[in-house]
């Protein structure tokens, strides 16, 4: 009893947040703004690729998802996922989006895909596998956002389209967000600017444990 009760309130290592976490988040947020707003132009220099079929759009979806998965990648706190994807939403609004106030809805949806994943894991595997699922996690979101509520920019879409639609944007989700993410993430670590961070060993972790 004297040494339950002489240890009290202490927490789980690794769990709270720190000054260093809010600001570097911040910041990978703020670049992914800056993303979302570029992605937003290549959307528009795609349109005319995916006429013959709309839900080829879905092939570029995983771009809007990059600061979820590596926000959390170099984080790795709970919350890092959604906090990242929403504030870089936030962002792409202020520089001016095509797509409105609607892509602060999309940002933290696919945030929240992308977090459901790393709490699966109860945020202790940052492995390629898991960047995957977690960018495939944003992508599904991302495709039944556009897809099934009432602001979805493929509301009027055949219900064969629609799910070829989230496919690919699941599929997108994985490979750009997911991969790229998880290698920048790695790369980023061999520079040693993360070393105020649990990432700071990413680039000698394993890839697949």
């Amino acid at each position: 009893m004297t040494g339950v009760s002489a240890r009290p309130g202490i927490k789980k290592p690794g769990y709270s947040w720190r000054v260093v976490d809010i600001v570097v988040a911040a910041l990978i947020s703020i670049a992914g703004g800056v993303i979302f707003w570029a992605w937003d132009q290549m959307a528009l220099v795609a349109t005319p690729m995916s006429a013959s079929y709309p839900p080829l759009s879905g092939i570029i979806a995983g771009g809007w998802m990059i600061p979820a998965i590596l926000g959390m990648l170099i984080v790795r706190k709970p919350g890092a996922a959604i906090f990242c994807e929403t504030v870089a939403a936030t962002s792409e609004l202020f520089m001016g989006s095509q797509y409105g106030t609607t892509v602060l809805i999309s940002g933290v949806l696919q945030g929240l895909g992308a977090e459901l994943i790393f709490l699966a894991f109860v945020y202790k595997k940052f492995n390629l596998p898991v960047s995957l699922l977690a960018g495939a996690g944003a992508g599904l979101f991302c495709g039944l956002n556009d897809s099934f509520l009432p602001w979805g920019w493929n509301i009027a879409y055949e219900p064969v389209d629609k799910l070829a639609y989230i496919a690919l944007c699941t599929v997108s989700g994985a490979v750009i967000a997911g991969a790229l993410a998880w290698i920048a993430t790695r790369g980023l670590a061999k520079t040693g600017v993360l070393s105020a961070f649990a990432s700071r060993k990413a680039a000698s972790e394993s890839v697949f444990s």
